[in-house]
């Protein structure tokens, strides 16, 4: 169930989708919009192939993709990496800082906060005069699970 605070977020990064296609003189489409809705009703993180699975014909691979990337562009949403070979992604209107621990076998994905590492490393980056807008960290190795399959 989404919240009205969530509501209202989505609508807000809706607009700034918009506003991302105006700008580059591109159009709305139904597709598109299709896309849009899907990933906000996605859990987490997601994978085109997971958008995939849910799309309706209106929307081809190739507008999926693209759309994907329109959306990275206009900041809606942001690519992450979690060590396998096709892209993942995180809807990011309700994010809180974290990072991610991956497990290699099974593949599940934990999330944890982040502990204001970035000050410290952004001092040592601003001494050296890089401008940082963000940082991922991801952890990778088993999970409790599958560390005990391996013993």
């Amino acid at each position: 169930m989404v919240t009205r605070a969530q509501r209202n977020k989505i609508i807000i990064e809706e607009k700034k989708f918009v506003n991302y296609l105006n700008e580059n003189n591109l159009r709305l489409t139904k597709a598109r919009l299709e896309v849009f809705n899907l990933i906000t009703k996605m859990d987490n993180h997601f994978g085109a192939e997971d958008l995939l699975k849910l799309k309706k014909d209106s929307v081809s691979r190739a507008t999926l993709y693209r759309t994907l990337n329109e959306l990275v562009k206009s900041l809606v949403i942001r690519r992450t990496a979690f060590g396998e070979k096709h892209q993942h992604f995180e809807f990011v209107f309700d994010e809180k800082p974290h990072h991610h621990a991956f497990c290699i076998s099974c593949k599940t994905n934990v999330e944890f906060p982040d502990f204001g590492e970035e000050k410290m490393y952004k001092k040592i980056l601003d001494q050296k005069g890089f401008t940082t807008l963000g940082h991922e960290m991801h952890f990778y190795g088993f999970c409790k699970k599958c560390s005990k399959n391996r013993a």
